[in-house]
């Protein structure tokens, strides 16, 4: 009776857990797509931009499917769906990254950058977190048959992936010249809600957090350290010398005829 108990008790923890972390990727995905869509609303995106952002616009965007597939045939049962799509994964997060560090170095050059972010940061720090997405989102692959490490260190991996949606949301041109600080902090929410839920549901929180948090938060805290030394801003400015992102000021600002 006892054992019987126990075993029910159990699946029903690991039925809660797969709730969970399906309803975090519903929620982080909803606010990178909510931020892009609420741009083109407001008239302030457009698809009319050059080839390589349509390129990273389908890859990050079909990721972003992946990932609620991930989920959802989890959630249904459905392991040999999620292991193939789990294959696909290892070719995807390479893609990501590749796709992710070019429309970093476009973007530089073509306009700097959005105004409210200093452009060394916006180049280095962004830069280097794509690649820490990577490195998480690969651990997470290699430690798939550890369910507690692969699905959070999946959920800090693409916590980072919702900046660009938050940045989107946020009213970044009034929180110059701390923009991209307060939009990193704020992605960083998404892994404190499963501490939370850790803390809440066991009594403990789950090491991978630690981990996962920690080498984000190290790897942003390095990217801006590095933006401002004199070998990332001497990067930086080569890189954008002679491009229309040179002809904007290197620090945030804030354009004369822009209103909110």
């Amino acid at each position: 009776m006892a054992t019987s108990l126990a075993q029910k008790s159990e699946a029903a923890s690991a039925a809660g857990d797969t709730r969970f972390f399906t309803i975090m990727a519903l929620l982080m995905s909803a606010v990178i797509v909510g931020g892009f869509t609420l741009q083109l609303a407001f008239g302030r995106s457009s698809f009319d931009v050059p080839w390589p952002y349509h390129v990273h616009g389908v890859i990050f965007m079909g990721w972003i499917a992946l990932y609620l597939a991930q989920h959802f045939s989890i959630a249904r049962g459905n392991i040999a769906l999620h292991a193939s799509l789990g294959k696909l994964a290892y070719l995807w997060v390479p893609a990501m990254v590749a796709a992710g560090t070019m429309i970093m170095i476009v973007v530089a050059r073509r306009t700097g950058g959005p105004f409210f972010f200093h452009v060394s940061e916006f180049l280095w720090s962004n830069t280097m977190l794509v690649w820490c997405f990577g490195g998480l989102a690969f651990w997470a692959l290699r430690k798939r048959r550890y369910t507690g490490w692969h699905r959070r260190l999946m959920l800090c991996a693409m916590a980072i992936l919702t900046g660009p949606g938050l940045g989107r949301i946020l009213p970044l041109p009034l929180m110059i010249p701390h923009s991209w600080t307060i939009t990193t902090l704020a992605t960083m929410i998404f892994p404190l809600i499963g501490i939370v839920a850790d803390w809440r549901r066991d009594g403990r929180v789950h090491p991978a957090y630690f981990w996962g948090l920690g080498i984000y938060a190290g790897v942003f805290a390095l990217g801006m350290v590095i933006a401002h030394t004199g070998f990332g801003m001497d990067v930086t400015l080569a890189l954008i010398d002679g491009t229309p992102g040179a002809e904007r000021p290197i620090e945030p600002f804030m354009p004369p005829d822009f209103s909110m």
